[in-house]
Order: C-alpha cells, then sequence, then structure tokens
C-alpha cells in the first residue's frame, strides 16, 4: 500500500510542484502566461492518454512490465526538461511527462481492484485519495522552496530523482497482480471492444463525465491560481504555497471522511449529497468574485469547494470499477482519462476567455460543477442505492437467491469474443450490473453455454 500511494502521488507532483515557479518561467522563456498555461494542459491531456494506453495495455499483458517501462521514460522526460530553452520544448516534454506518469495513477487503482473487492475497494481508494490530497500540500511548497535555491529547472530534477526511486522500488518490491488466466486476449480489436462496450454503457460513462467534470473544476484552480494569489493580489510564491496547501488539505479531509463512511453509507448515497453542495459553494465563490469580496471569503469559498472534490473523487471510481470487475484496467484507464481530458480541455480556459482572472475561474468552476449536477441527475436509477457489504442483498433491485449463502452468490464465468468477463460477488457486484455482463456475453457469444445456476431475483 506504501508503494502503491507513492506511485499515486507521481501525477499530482507532476502536475503541482512547478505551479509557484510561472511566473518566473514566463519570465525566463520569454513567452506569456496563456502559453505556460497551456505547458500544465499538455501534462493533463498525457496524463488521459497515458492511462487509456498503459491501462488498455495493463488488461493484456499484466500491471507491472507497463509500469516499469513507463516510469524509465519519465526519468528522461523529466531529465529533459531540466535543459529546454523554448516553451515549445518544455510543452512537449511535460506531455511526454504526463503520458508517463499516468502509470502510476491508472496501475495503482487497477491494482487495488485486482486484489480487493466490494466495499473495501472505496476504503482502499479513499486512502490513495489521501494521498492525492497531501501531495499538492507539499508540492507548490516544496517548489518554492527551489525557487528560493535558484532556478525553477531544479524542480524537474527533484522530479528524475523521484522518478528514478520509484522505478527501483517497484522493481524490487512490486509483484504481479494479474494472473495470466485473467488477462484479456485478442490484442487491439478486443481493447477496443472493452473501451467501446463501456462507453456504451451510460451507467459507466455518465459516470466518468461525472468525475470529469468535477476534476475539472479542481484543474481550474489549479492552472489559474498562482495568476489569481500572485499576480492580482501580490503574495509571494510562499504565501501561495500556504493558500494551496490550505485547499490541498481540504481536498485530504473530505476523501478521508468520505472513506470513514464507506460501509456505513454507499457511495452512490455521497454522490447524491455533495455533488448539490458543490454547486452551492462553487455559485457562491462567483456571487462573491463578482461582489469584489476580499481574499478571507474567497479563499474560504475555494477551500470548501475543492473539500467536495475529495468526496467525489473516491466515490466515482469506487462505484464505477465496483460494477466492472472483470475489465478493471480498461475502466480505470477510462476513468483517469476522462478526469484528465475534461480537465485538459477545460483549464487553459480562464487564460483564453481573459478578462478578470479572479471571476473567469470562479464562472468556469461554477460552469463544471453544474454540469456534473446535471450528469448526477441522469444517472439517478443507475445510481439507486446498494446496502453496505455484509448486510446479506445484492441492492435494492433484489436480493441474491437460489441456494447461495447470505451475503454471497454463485460465480460464474462467461466469455465474450476473446475477453474474459468475470461475474463474482453478485451481492457486492449489484444484481444489475451482474445481468448486464451475462447478456453482453450471451450476446457475443449465443454458443458458449450457460454459466453456474443462479436462482430467479426477488
Amino acid at each position: 500500500m506504501l508503494l502503491l500511494s507513492a506511485l499515486t502521488a507521481i501525477g499530482p507532483l507532476t502536475i503541482d510542484l512547478y505551479l509557484s515557479a510561472f511566473p518566473q518561467i514566463v519570465r525566463e522563456l520569454g513567452t506569456t502566461e496563456s502559453r505556460i498555461q497551456l505547458t500544465l494542459t499538455a501534462t493533463l491531456a498525457g496524463l488521459a492518454l497515458g492511462q487509456l494506453l498503459i491501462g488498455s495495455i495493463s488488461d493484456a499483458i499484466g500491471r507491472r512490465l507497463p509500469l516499469l517501462s513507463a516510469l524509465s521514460l519519465y526519468v528522461l522526460a523529466s531529465a529533459g526538461i531540466v535543459f529546454v530553452q523554448s516553451v515549445e520544448m518544455l510543452t512537449a516534454l511535460r506531455f511526454v511527462q504526463g503520458l508517463t506518469a499516468a502509470a502510476g495513477m491508472v496501475l495503482s487503482m487497477a491494482i487495488v481492484r485486482d486484489n480487493f473487492e466490494g466495499f473495501q475497494v472505496g476504503k482502499v481508494i479513499a486512502r490513495l485519495m489521501l494521498v492525492v490530497g497531501v501531495a499538492p500540500i507539499l508540492a507548490p511548497t516544496i517548489g518554492a522552496q527551489f525557487l528560493r535555491m535558484g532556478s525553477w529547472r531544479l524542480m524537474f530534477v527533484a522530479l528524475a530523482v523521484f522518478g528514478v526511486l520509484l522505478l527501483v522500488l517497484a522493481a524490487l518490491r512490486l509483484k504481479e497482480s494479474l494472473p495470466a488466466e485473467m488477462r484479456r486476449t485478442g490484442g487491439t480489436s478486443a481493447a477496443l471492444r472493452s473501451y467501446g462496450s463501456l462507453v456504451r454503457d451510460w451507467s459507466f460513462f455518465g459516470l466518468a463525465l461525472l468525475g470529469g467534470f468535477y476534476m475539472a473544476a479542481m484543474f481550474t484552480y489549479i492552472s489559474a491560481s498562482t495568476f489569481v494569489f500572485q499576480e492580482q493580489f501580490g503574495l509571494s510564491a510562499q504565501q501561495y504555497a500556504i493558500i494551496f496547501g490550505a485547499g490541498a488539505v481540504s481536498v485530504t479531509i473530505g476523501s478521508q471522511v468520505n472513506g470513514a463512511l464507506v460501509g456505513r453509507v454507499t457511495p452512490e448515497q455521497i454522490l447524491r449529497v455533495i455533488v448539490p453542495v458543490g454547486m452551492v459553494l462553487s455559485a457562491g465563490l462567483l456571487a462573491a468574485t463578482l461582489s469584489g469580496a476580499g481574499l478571507p471569503v474567497l479563499v474560504a469559498l475555494i477551500v470548501l469547494t475543492l473539500g467536495t472534490a475529495g468526496f467525489v473523487m473516491p466515490s466515482v471510481p469506487a462505484v464505477a470499477l465496483e460494477r466492472n470487475a472483470h475489465r478493471a484496467g480498461s475502466a480505470a484507464a477510462l476513468l483517469g482519462a476522462m478526469q484528465f481530458g475534461v480537465g485538459a480541455g477545460i483549464a487553459p480556459l480562464t487564460g483564453l476567455i481573459g478578462g478578470d482572472v479572479t471571476i473567469t475561474m470562479a464562472a468556469v468552476m461554477f460552469g463544471v460543477i453544474s454540469v456534473a449536477g446535471l450528469l448526477l441527475l441522469s444517472l439517478t436509477r443507475s445510481l439507486r442505492a446498494v446496502p453496505a457489504a455484509g448486510d446479506g442483498v445484492a441492492g435494492s433491485t433484489g436480493a441474491a437467491a437460489g441456494d447461495a449463502p447470505a451475503g454471497r452468490a454463485v460465480t460464474g464465468d462467461v466469455t465474450a469474443g476473446d475477453e474474459p468477463i468475470v461475474v463474482s460477488d453478485v451481492s457486492e457486484l449489484g444484481v444489475v450490473a451482474a445481468a448486464e455482463a451475462v447478456v453482453e456475453a450471451a450476446e457475443a457469444a449465443p454458443a458458449v453455454p450457460a454459466p453456474a445456476s443462479v436462482g430467479e431475483p426477488r
């Protein structure tokens, strides 16, 4: 778990470490604020694409080899940034950094799903989200200290060293978590079928979009905050790091409260409460910026809004991965790709729109959280709450029946084309999701004998 947490941290550190150096990079490379914001967009785009590629590859060949390969390239890209002399080269290498950093994030979630089931998935993911919260607290603060020591380039020396450390630890300590018999076969066509079926499944894709738009609010803040606080309010790099850290603490607290609630309250119920709360808070933030409220009010509303993201970040993958256990790598990859892909598209809007950067930032944050709220409404039926694991029933749509013991249903394996579909632990997966997996398999391969018998749901 410690190693998985460190691997998860590589994404937030890659994104956030250099934020306090934006004004210095603008001056040294002779470029503009919007061009430097695009280097962050390139990183997010790399993270999105990398998760799609690496997650799918890992379902076919296992988790370990793609991780080690990506970490090796990450070290090279980080070292290359130390010597860049143009914003174009910085943007290109930041894309490669994001592409390879994606391995640590997506494969950590897939490894969790390989090793845990039921409500334990949500609890472990919440612990990984603790790292996602703590890393942004440390990153700008550490970055500000590098600025005191000298050039912003030292930050990327540190990232290269961190990459080497992770590479060595993963090579020595990380065992393969996906057995050969559970790997997807069929090559590229099977991968495309896996992604295609996920995209066509609105109960999954709608969740992925919801997570993506909610994360876009955080990335909008990340890309604009250094200009809001350092340029508009005149704060130093160290003062900015403290405010940024307060937001990250809020995200951390939200994720850990969420983890404590899992098992008592379902992730679906958490989403139905917290997304509307986020809409109200972001609306208040927009109203405060339009009315010219002072820095303390803005910081308080930003911190509270970011805290709601701490609940959404672990809840979305907990729901989506538990319902797609048979394709966890592809599902985790698509979830991550949507988060960073939507974030990459929306984060630079504050620089492109122009005007008062504080008002623009607040408006974009309110807009994307409102879209997440509309997506939540569209998912009302598929997010119907299920009892916490251990209640002995499968879900609100019906109870596990047949001769299986209470709280545990019969397991059956079926095959759709070249891709194995494993329906396991119906009481935790949900009768509806299990039935959909069986129907999908039957349509793709009608000649396959029926799986192990289960009783009719009540």
